[in-house]
């Protein structure tokens, strides 16, 4: 039987989703500790996709497989018996065993968070990254239509990437700002078919330099030439959550994020 997890988790104190070498926390290795516990035998989780040393999710999609009695709904509440609270399933459910949640993602939604005060908010500082300036909204947009469509974005890949290909298409970017009392928050949503590795950090560092005066000319060379040191630098992990995977049909109901 093959089991879709919703979950989410604080990437805070995690080196990442993939299992890595002993002695390092992640979020795929407690999944996986917390899912032996419950089925009595090892058993593999797989993601949607890995996200990095820092980085949070909202609704992140996992799956494994399990021989078990157990109703698959119930399997939700039984992994968070287990598990650390840093991590909650918030959904399980029986899925077709030809099921793939990393090849058969269509849709992936990050966003990625920035704020502007006169000092850090210890709320929001474990989640969004503190800026210096204040960016202009219309300029941050003017950046992310851009790179909405289908590119080559070799200049958005960090060095280490395993992509076969850098041609990625994005469907929608939505750069908003809300100002509270002590703060404006400023948050970057993007909507994509897949992304290449740092290339949401790498292109909320370029929106934000556009925003605070950088010319747009350098962006466009970047997407046509594929030349990293044309952008901005890469913005710290703590910024960035994966908010939602998509497969086409909803797989948890009603309360899918």
């Amino acid at each position: 039987m093959r089991i879709a997890l919703l979950l989410g988790y604080d990437g805070t104190l995690f080196s990442g989703w993939q299992r890595q070498g002993k002695g390092e926390r992640t979020v795929q290795g407690e999944l996986e500790r917390a899912a032996e516990k419950v089925f009595s035998v090892p058993t593999r989780v797989t993601a949607s996709g890995r996200t990095d040393a820092g980085v949070h999710a909202l609704g992140q999609v996992a799956t494994l497989d399990a021989e078990s009695g157990l109703p698959p709904e119930k399997v939700s509440v039984l992994l968070n018996a287990v598990l650390p609270p840093d991590i909650r399933v918030y959904k399980s459910c029986e899925v077709p065993a030809a099921f793939d949640c990393t090849r058969g993602a269509k849709r992936k939604t990050y966003r990625y968070d920035l704020y502007t005060a006169e000092t850090e908010i210890p709320l929001l500082d474990r989640y969004a990254v503190k800026i210096l300036g204040e960016p202009c909204l219309d300029r941050m947009r003017e950046a992310a239509d851009m790179v909405v469509g289908k590119h080559d974005f070799k200049a958005f890949c960090a060095a280490g990437s395993s992509a076969k290909t850098t041609e990625r298409t994005i469907f929608d970017i939505s750069v908003t700002a809300e100002t509270e009392k002590l703060y404006t928050m400023y948050r970057v949503s993007v909507t994509g078919n897949g992304f290449l590795y740092n290339m949401v950090r790498i292109l909320a560092g370029e929106i934000l330099a556009v925003g605070l005066g950088k010319g747009t000319e350098q962006l466009r060379m970047a997407l046509a030439t594929g030349e990293r040191s044309l952008l901005a630098k890469t913005m710290p992990a703590k910024g960035l959550t994966l908010e939602s995977v998509e497969y086409g049909v909803p797989l948890f109901g009603a309360q899918e994020v």
